[in-house]
């Protein structure tokens, strides 16, 4: 009698998966719901599911199974070693960033080298194929949904009469080393109809964040506001600041004087020089979209 082979799971059995799962059912269970070998589901899930907050998701899981009977030729690291690319999509499906999941792993994995990615190469693989059904649904699972990432070059253009700006050129290389605290990124999230903002100052190496209430978007407000917040920190963790090129920074010698920081000026249309900053309002745009009355969210 010949041996049967063994048949990967289907793309319905793993739905079956996911919905039994929801329902909080065992292994043993879904097992003989479905005629498989208890040690099948159990691996299956097992890559999915290490925690107690993690989450299965046949379509991924399935297109995750598809993707490794692809040819193996020229494929990238994520796409070559399947532990971890399960963990980045497991990470995507419970909300992470790629920039989180890139810090997160080194923690939860430190003596692996298999586990170790940067958040460039989770973006490079989720763009490679954005018409594909996976990849659209991996787009899907970002801050920004956005259908192709945006290219990183720089504008020429002069953006705002910001009188006695200091550019980022200008800034001191320690503070692109990351090596100290107190080097901060800052500027505004704005509300529905640009007629309401907040205040976000990150601070560089720790990610330590403060998101500032304004009443509104006026040079003084804001210098007034930001002063407040900054002035709540050690004064050893204030050394500078750098900024977007808003005119709601034309009050930056006042703000420079009464918090002892030097303030520094991004080029215009270089979002990338204050990067911290811009994914960090990434975050925060998850809980406050566009659309967001701010004059309505209370301090708490």
């Amino acid at each position: 009698m010949a041996e049967k082979k063994y048949q990967r799971l289907t793309f319905q059995e793993r739905v079956i998966i996911e919905t039994l799962l929801g329902e909080n059912r065992s292994k043993s269970f879904i097992a003989r719901k479905l005629g498989r070998a208890r040690s099948t589901i159990t691996r299956e899930v097992k890559l999915w599911v290490q925690s107690p907050g993690d989450r299965y998701s046949a379509e991924i899981a399935q297109w995750n199974s598809q993707d490794e009977l692809q040819n193996r030729r020229n494929m990238s690291k994520l796409e070559t070693h399947k532990r971890l690319r399960c963990y980045v999509y497991r990470s995507l499906l419970e909300g992470w960033t790629p920039e989180q999941i890139s810090g997160r792993i080194k923690e939860a994995h430190p003596e692996d080298p298999v586990m170790r990615i940067s958040h460039e190469a989770i973006y490079a693989h989720i763009y490679s194929h954005p018409q594909a059904r996976l990849n659209r649904r991996l787009i899907a699972l970002l801050p920004q949904h956005r259908s192709r990432r945006r290219p990183t070059r720089a504008s020429k253009k002069s953006k705002g009469p910001i009188k006695d700006r200091v550019g980022i050129e200008c800034r001191p290389k320690i503070v692109e080393l990351r090596t100290e605290v107190g080097h901060w990124e800052g500027d505004l999230i704005v509300g529905a109809r640009h007629g309401s903002a907040i205040g976000t100052l990150v601070e560089r190496k720790t990610r330590y964040t403060l998101i500032v209430k304004l009443r509104d978007k006026k040079s003084a407000t804001v210098r007034r506001r930001f002063a407040k917040s900054l002035l709540s920190v050690e004064p050893s963790l204030r050394k500078t600041l750098t900024y977007d090129n808003g005119v709601e920074m034309a009050q930056h010698k006042r703000l420079a004087s009464s918090t002892g920081m030097d303030i520094y000026f991004a080029r215009p249309y270089a979002s990338w020089e204050r990067g911290t900053n811009e994914n960090t309002n990434g975050l925060i745009r998850r809980y406050f979209p566009k659309g967001t009355n701010f004059n309505m969210v209370t301090e708490q």
